[in-house]
């Protein structure tokens, strides 16, 4: 176990201590990926981080991991999205741990979280179903006890890099006769067991990011259940929150100004006033996304729990860094449909990528519909 006291240090040394870390050690090949890496490309990394015991920068030391102050834990993740550190399959480390550590039986505790940070188990996210993604609490995957077990029955989509997951964590339906948000119920399985089958998903850019997950009368323990029965709405909820500001942080859309600004130089458009005032309008959009990013940072930092408004978050960094990749696309005129690198002037652009990865965005972690529903019901209280 890993007893560095990281908090000791200052947040500009910490800061320091872990860009120099990154600079030094992480591949240069994998910077700034173009695509979600699979597991066997990310491995080695994943694994270096897990000797190191940097895996885990959130949890508490004593269940193995840094044990970080928020202010630290924000400028671990800043770092890593400085370099372009690309991201692991993590959920099992972002999710499925902290729901453990709060919510999880000491057995639980004490079988799955070495596991993680050895990366001995690697994890998915069984939330999305066919007809009830975005309004989550309509799912229809069912569990129904049948002794020690639960069967489970149902389908799961959009399940990112399923195909490479030892596990997941779902959320299934064990009271039909309850009000939707309610009778809902917090699983744990094995990729493993009987019934499951797996189907991935290729998108437009012909990668497989995504998966379907079939079950077909899957055996679970009862004692792989989290929290209590019929209270699966709840842990989701709190899981959603925090993923919430992570997905809206402004790294995103500053690499996507960065590369927009260096394709206009290429393409001679600099000087060209209708450029140069869309430019204008979305990088004050991403200086002002900054600001928002940074006033839910510091409730983080002071310990507080994050609530419905972090919904504005998400919503303006998405529509944000469509935007930008809407202009990328556009200024490469006819160029701009053709996939891969294109040479302008010698030099090579990829603008179709940027847009690609701007599709999905404003879909997962609630589609921005919901969001604005959220926004409008629990902010500013209007009727619905």
């Amino acid at each position: 176990m890993n007893t560095t006291d990281w908090n000791a240090l200052s947040t500009d040394d910490f800061r320091a201590l872990v860009r120099a870390f990154f600079e030094q050690h992480y591949p240069e090949s994998l910077r700034y990926p173009k695509r979600r890496l699979r597991w066997a490309e990310i491995r080695d990394w994943t694994l270096q981080l897990s000797a190191r015991g940097w895996l885990a920068p959130s949890w508490p030391v004593r269940y193995g991991g840094m044990g970080l102050a928020p202010e630290k834990l924000i400028a671990f993740i800043e770092e890593q999205e400085r370099h372009g550190v690309a991201r692991a399959p993590d959920m099992g480390v972002t999710m499925v741990g902290p729901l453990l550590i709060q919510h999880g039986t000491e057995a639980q505790r004490a079988h799955y979280l070495p596991r993680i940070l050895s990366c001995d188990d690697i994890w998915c996210q069984g939330y999305s179903e066919p007809d009830s993604g975005s309004d989550l609490a309509s799912l229809r995957t069912e569990a129904v006890e049948d002794g020690d077990d639960f069967i489970v029955n149902g389908q799961k989509t959009w399940t990112t890099l399923a195909q490479d997951a030892t596990h997941i964590f779902l959320l299934v339906r064990t009271d039909k006769a309850a009000k939707k948000q309610e009778g809902i119920s917090f699983l744990l399985a094995d990729m493993r067991t009987p019934g499951i089958t797996v189907r991935p998903i290729r998108n437009i850019a012909g990668n497989e990011d995504f998966c379907e997950v079939f079950f077909d009368n899957v055996r679970v323990p009862r004692n792989q259940r989290v929290g209590e029965l019929n209270k699966g709405w709840t842990i989701a909820k709190a899981l959603l929150s925090f993923e919430r500001i992570f997905l809206g942080s402004p790294k995103q859309s500053q690499y996507a100004l960065a590369r927009v600004r260096e394709a206009a130089d290429l393409l001679g458009l600099a000087e060209d006033p209708v450029f140069t005032d869309r430019y204008t309008q979305l990088a004050l959009d991403v200086a002002d996304l900054g600001t928002l990013y940074a006033r839910f940072v510091e409730q983080v930092k002071r310990g507080e729990t994050l609530g419905p408004d972090v919904s504005m978050l998400k919503l303006f960094a998405t529509e944000t860094y469509s935007r930008l990749a809407n202009l990328l696309v556009e200024i490469a005129g006819a160029s701009g449909g053709m996939p891969g690198d294109i040479d302008v002037d010698g030099s090579s652009i990829d603008v179709l990528t940027t847009f690609y990865n701007a599709r999905p965005a404003t879909i997962y972690g609630g589609s921005n519909e919901i969001q604005r529903n959220i926004l409008a019901g629990a902010v500013l209280q209007l009727p619905s």
